[in-house]
């Protein structure tokens, strides 16, 4: 009389289905761990030795022609103010980041910087770290 079981419970562990969801995850967080958005403009920043990763909030670029760009948007000069304040309105804390060219004159920074500071936000300067 064979009283054993036909079916058998095999002990061995199956890892490959673990290691699938293992690179998935791997794949997810190399893709989501990107914090800092290229602006998309050609823009030379100048380097510093210590560079600040900001949560950019209002992203203001001037270009190596004197082009202004607002989030990405050509905007003229004299409405830069009006569309800045338009932006900075529903916020708590304004942050303004500035990219800025390293070829263009430090008035047009500076005539940026003092327009923003008037709203009552905070101007960061982008820069690249240096090697």
């Amino acid at each position: 009389m064979n009283l054993r079981s036909k079916n058998r419970i095999n002990p061995d562990f199956n890892m490959s289905s673990m290691t699938d969801i293992i690179f998935l995850l791997l794949i997810f967080f190399m893709l989501t761990s990107n914090f800092v958005t290229p602006t998309g403009l050609p823009v030379s920043l100048p380097s510093s030795k210590v560079s600040n990763i900001v949560m950019e909030k209002v992203n203001i670029t001037i270009t190596k022609d004197i082009q202004y760009f607002l989030n990405g948007k050509q905007i003229d000069e004299s409405q830069l103010e009006s569309q800045l304040a338009a932006l900075l309105q529903g916020t708590e804390e304004g942050v303004v980041v500035l990219n800025v060219d390293k070829t263009v004159p430090v008035e047009y920074l500076a005539k940026v910087a003092g327009i923003a500071a008037s709203l009552k936000a905070k101007v960061t300067l982008a820069t690249e770290p240096t090697k």
